[in-house]
């Protein structure tokens, strides 16, 4: 064990002091979890899934749209990563995060189930929870990673990895898998087991700050990440080999896709790049002409790339090659990743606002205005879609509200 992963886990004990539940439940750093077999798959996590994929061709958005509601307080702070995003838990409850340090349950009628303040960092949680065994898994920009019960928002544990963690973490077999950063800088990618929150696995090769969230590929049999290096590293999966890296020269900053035996991701260096899974091989980039700090959404039935630069484009972009088939203004830099649905690719924006657009053509369905700006990733339910802002430039010089959740629901 290196003397500064020693270092971490000597400090745990007088870190998990910091953390309070929102039900002032039992405080652990080590154990706890339910009292249960772990679940091979997460009931819900960041993009849906393992992959990273982004779609779901069941879920469709009504053709008008009006803002049920709006919960202010989320997102206080100006830090330019893409906030947390929200997820559909089995309860019917809404989970999120916020860069307050808290986290939340919310019912679909805007009522609070629970709210755990869980870390008082000043940047809080950027990441997106998995949801597995009845538990809110996530990190935070303390370095740890937290768990929490579904029901009552009570800590069950908190393992500390490193100095931030701004990445999502992903969920497999009993396994959280999650990308930390430490201030050297350099990096690391960890597993810890769902129950107890104990490490079982961790690679510090990583040489620079990894905000990147990692995809598990089970067909492929692969772990990849991206880091601030500009590199995407590979393992094997599920025993950990470490195989290759691929270096684009640039920061790669969003989450990573996998599908047909590729890796799908954007970097700084103006492009996205479908690599293969197998050598790291380069199979296509394609120059967007702005830096692309979102993660991809890559629609296998239709070959279909969609993903978003900091100009202010979103693109259609043939999976197979990489060709362009549409490109649509959406007013403002794009830092956060799309949602694929049935007919349409939903997408936040700087402008600030949340836009449906017709997935075949780019021809904008709607925009709804926010008070901040639309960094989350969208989520699409059965009777309406939730969106995460940061908070607004007026309200950082103390004016307006700050930066909330809004629940988007058919205008009739």
């Amino acid at each position: 064990m290196n003397e500064r992963r020693r270092r971490f886990l000597e400090g745990v004990g007088t870190a998990a002091a910091i953390g309070t539940a929102g039900c002032l439940g039992r405080l652990r750093t080590l154990g706890g979890g339910p009292d249960r077999p772990p679940a091979e798959t997460a009931d819900t996590q960041f993009r849906g899934e393992t992959t990273r994929l982004g779609v779901f061709p069941e879920q469709t958005v009504p053709s008008s749209v009006t803002v049920d509601w709006r919960l202010d307080g989320l997102n206080t702070g100006g830090h330019t990563a893409a906030k947390g995003s929200p997820v559909l838990a089995p309860t019917g409850d809404i989970v999120v995060t916020g860069d307050t340090g808290e986290v939340w349950a919310v019912r679909p009628d805007g009522r609070r189930r629970w709210r755990a303040d869980a870390t008082d960092t000043p940047r809080g949680f950027h990441g997106t929870p998995a949801i597995a065994n009845g538990t809110v898994y996530v990190g935070a920009y303390d370095g740890a990673l937290y768990a929490f019960d579904l029901e009552t928002g009570e800590q069950y544990w908190r393992t500390q990895l490193g100095d931030a963690i701004g990445s999502s973490p992903g969920y497999h077999d009993g396994r959280l898998y999650v990308a930390v950063e430490y201030y050297e800088p350099s990096g690391a990618i960890f597993a810890l087991d769902a129950v107890t929150g104990e490490v079982s696995w961790e690679d510090r090769r990583i040489t620079d700050h990894p905000h990147s969230t990692c995809a598990i590929d089970r067909e492929a049999g692969r772990l990849v990440v991206g880091s601030n290096d500009g590199r995407l590293y590979c393992w094997s999966y599920p025993d950990h080999e470490f195989l290759w890296t691929d270096d684009t020269g640039e920061e790669i900053k969003g989450p990573i896709a996998t599908w047909d035996g590729s890796a799908f991701f954007g970097s700084w260096s103006d492009r996205i790049y479908r690599v293969a899974l197998s050598d790291g091989s380069e199979e296509w980039a394609t120059d967007l002409g702005a830096s692309v700090m979102a993660g991809p959404s890559v629609e296998g039935s239709t070959g279909t790339v969609y993903v978003g630069d900091q100009h202010e484009s979103l693109y259609a972009l043939d999976a197979a090659d990489g060709d362009e088939q549409w490109e649509t203004d959406v007013g403002g830099p794009v830092i956060g990743c799309p949602t694929v649905t049935s007919e349409h690719v939903l997408v936040g924006s700087y402008e600030p606002k949340l836009t449906a657009l017709t997935k075949s053509t780019g021809e904008e369905l709607w925009a709804v205005p926010a008070e901040g700006e639309v960094t989350s990733t969208p989520l699409v339910t059965d009777d309406a879609v939730y969106v995460a802002e940061r908070t607004s430039e007026a309200s950082l010089e103390g004016e307006g509200s700050t930066g909330g959740l809004y629940r988007i629901v058919a205008d009739e």
